[in-house]
């Protein structure tokens, strides 16, 4: 599985969620518009973030190794986002599946894991490098928060998601984002 691991994350060429910039803010912020997507996810419950990121990375991870009706290996897919909500101690962690699939994913096998379709959403996006703790999400996802009052821009304030783009095994030039839905 080490292998498996080392080369999927290797990968330069990973799909991600279609959208298109429709406003860029100098260096603050964009806002894009994403199209309606299906997500596999699961919920981790009354862990820390890191914990959950953690454990739900490899609940995720073993579905597209295979652990799905369908017993078919899935491309991974980026960013790997962890939704966030206000004073709630449950994560939900997902990959976003990739567009050969997108009619009929294949079916978790896991209890725990579940696909899901996002619709189409106007997302105000923040980004930045470097290892991305928890601490740096909420960092900068107050950042945003901040920067859209100031700006008047409506958002679901209760909640955002983390976004990350990068293996473990990628030193440098390291992309992340903190979202914020338009309302």
């Amino acid at each position: 599985m080490i292998k498996s691991f080392k080369q999927t994350f290797l990968s330069l060429d990973l799909q991600s969620p279609r959208w298109s910039s429709t406003e860029i803010m100098a260096n603050d912020y964009e806002l894009r518009q994403y199209e309606r997507a299906k997500w596999v996810s699961t919920i981790i419950r009354g862990e820390t973030q890191k914990e959950a990121m953690h454990q739900g990375f490899w609940k995720l991870f073993h579905y597209i190794q295979g652990k799905n009706e369908k017993e078919i290996k899935i491309d991974m897919t980026v960013p790997v986002t962890c939704l966030i909500r206000s004073g709630c101690a449950d994560f939900k962690v997902s990959f976003f599946v990739p567009f050969e699939h997108q009619d009929s994913p294949p079916q978790p096998t896991d209890s725990n894991v579940f696909v899901e379709e996002r619709k189409a959403a106007a997302i105000f996006v923040r980004s930045f490098g470097g290892f991305a703790s928890p601490e740096k999400y909420a960092e900068e996802a107050e950042v945003l928060a901040r920067i859209l009052k100031n700006r008047g821009q409506p958002f679901h304030e209760d909640f955002f998601y983390t976004a990350g783009y990068d293996s473990p095994f990628k030193l440098f030039n390291r992309h992340n984002e903190v979202w914020y839905f338009k309302k």
